[in-house]
């Protein structure tokens, strides 16, 4: 190669690595635009504290109602996240690393609790157990809803650990339970980190299950407050703490995870780990996979069930459930759609464009979307009214806090699917004459489809399971399965409100089963 061929091909890359450093201003506007939007509900409580005033503030956030709601909350993180941890991992190892009969089939019905909402959990408990209430029946509801968020992740990290690790810590003497605790536990402590997040934001975030068992947090006396005084002082400084709450969540799970990496170096390919004979615990493990899969599943489907025989054909309203079931279909399609959309370029900047900035964005939005829905809905309730009047109660609204909501949801998935996509071949394309928005279509929408839909799956599943925004910023007379099944259990018509509860799970199983199988794809299996 001549010197000019050289510095030819060299200038070449430089433009080329040039015009990826300096992404297209079109989608940096569309990315910040979608950012500031997320904002919303952040901005919202800055606003309505500062407009409250220190005094009136301070009066109303350091009183013994705000003291008992703040035990209440704490107590429930408290027990319940631990239980998920110890649960999730346990069951996972169970089902990834030991002779467990029917691993297999344990291993996808443990992961199917996710696809049963926790409002619908706590409605079959309280046919079970009527005087379910407090802090014990607010833990039992949670841990057998939430569990499966540390152990999805928990049963992928442990498919992709390598044996060579465990093997070197027997060689050095090491018994069972030392190299579990001192070499298993640290590979699943991004995993629990992040499971125990999920579960934390979760418990902060839940209305209708602590409601329909009479335990008192932020959010049921948020909703207390805003049926009774309507966007009063007092709501938006319960939100205020609650938002608190998160953001400092958020930051403790940020500290303890750390900067550390889990990651295999050397030669050679990681082999498949061996199971481990249970001996004389073979049956006592059967039975508490059995146990816990019959209260996390079995319970809820059984009460619904029970409800359904008791009303009868009665409570099969066909016309009704037909139209409720079309708008849910109709409020989910539109705000995946509209959520993966508006994800798109939020994630094509952090794969192709990473720094600061895009960093700054994308993290925004996660922080943004960890909100519960109804500060979420307070929000937008306050801005339609306050300066869009005639937006308030109609479906752009509402699609609008799904978006804020459930964002990161398509974020995730678009991000690795884009990540995927080499850009070698968009660059070839445009080299070829092709415009920047053909090569999109042809070339980087086509190859992260599946990933797309696989963000729109769990945007839906979302959209589906959502009760307090779509209660708050519904327009009149359109419900959800969720807000349909929520009225009826309300006005203690739990027969009528078993079928809205069976669809619900019947529609969420399917996307359930879409999350369990990706694990198992990330995990190579």
């Amino acid at each position: 190669m001549t010197p000019a061929a050289g510095t030819s091909v060299s200038r070449r890359a430089g433009a080329a690595a040039g015009r990826r450093r300096r992404p297209p201003l079109p989608v940096v506007a569309a990315a910040a635009a979608v950012t500031l939007g997320t904002l919303i509900p952040l901005g919202f409580v800055v606003v309505m504290t500062v407009a409250t005033g220190w005094e009136t503030a301070v009066k109303l956030i350091v009183r013994p109602r705000v003291g008992e709601l703040l035990a209440n909350t704490v107590a429930l993180v408290v027990l319940t996240v631990p239980l998920c941890i110890v649960i999730g991992i346990a069951a996972a190892w169970l089902v990834e690393r030991t002779r467990l009969p029917g691993a297999r089939f344990w291993s996808l019905v443990l992961a199917a609790p996710l696809a049963v909402p926790a409002f619908v959990n706590s409605y079959a408990w309280v046919g079970v157990i009527p005087s379910l209430s407090g802090v014990g029946g607010g833990t039992l509801v949670s841990v057998l809803s939430y569990y499966p968020l540390v152990y999805i992740p928990a049963a992928a990290a442990l498919r992709r650990f390598d044996p060579a690790l465990e093997e070197s810590a027997a060689s050095l003497g090491l018994g069972r339970w030392r190299t579990f605790r001192r070499v298993v536990l640290p590979q699943l402590w991004l995993p629990i980190t992040g499971g125990s997040l999920l579960v934390g934001l979760h418990l902060l975030a839940e209305f209708g299950a602590f409601s329909m068992i009479r335990f008192n947090t932020f959010t049921t006396a948020i909703m207390e407050q805003y049926q009774s005084t309507f966007n009063g002082a007092a709501a938006n400084m319960l939100a205020s703490v609650l938002v608190l709450l998160c953001l400092l969540m958020l930051l403790l799970e940020s500290r303890i995870r750390g900067n550390a990496r889990y990651a295999r170096l050397g030669s050679g390919a990681a082999g498949k780990p061996a199971a481990l004979p249970l001996g004389r615990y073979r049956l006592p493990a059967l039975a508490a996979v059995a146990a816990l899969a019959v209260l996390a599943l079995g319970v809820p489907l059984g009460s619904v069930l029970r409800w359904l025989y008791a009303g009868g054909t009665e409570v099969w309203n066909w016309p009704v459930i037909g139209q409720t079931l079309l708008q849910t279909l109709g409020f989910g399609v539109a705000g995946a759609l509209v959520t993966v959309v508006l994800a798109f370029p939020v994630a094509w900047l952090a794969v192709r464009h990473p720094g600061r900035f895009t960093k700054l964005l994308e993290g925004t939005n996660y922080i943004t979307s960890s909100l519960p829905g109804i500060v979420v809905a307070l929000a937008f309730v306050t801005v339609t009214i306050s300066l869009v009047r005639p937006l308030y109660q109609t479906v752009p609204v509402v699609i609008a806090a799904y978006v804020v909501l459930f964002l990161p949801r398509a974020l995730v998935n678009l991000r690795s699917g884009l990540a995927q996509v080499p850009h070698e071949l968009e660059e070839t394309a445009q080299s070829l004459g092709r415009p920047p928005l053909t090569v999109f279509f042809r070339v980087t929408l086509r190859l992260t489809a599946p990933a797309a839909a696989g963000g729109a799956a769990l945007v839906f599943l979302g959209i589906a399971n959502e009760l307090t925004a779509t209660l708050l910023l519904a327009p009149t007379g359109v419900n959800t399965l969720a807000t349909r099944f929520w009225t009826l259990s309300s006005e203690i018509d739990y027969s009528g409100a078993a079928p809205y509860a069976l669809i619900l799970i019947l529609l969420s199983l399917p996307l359930t089963y879409l999350l369990y199988t990706q694990s198992r794809k990330a995990a190579g299996q």
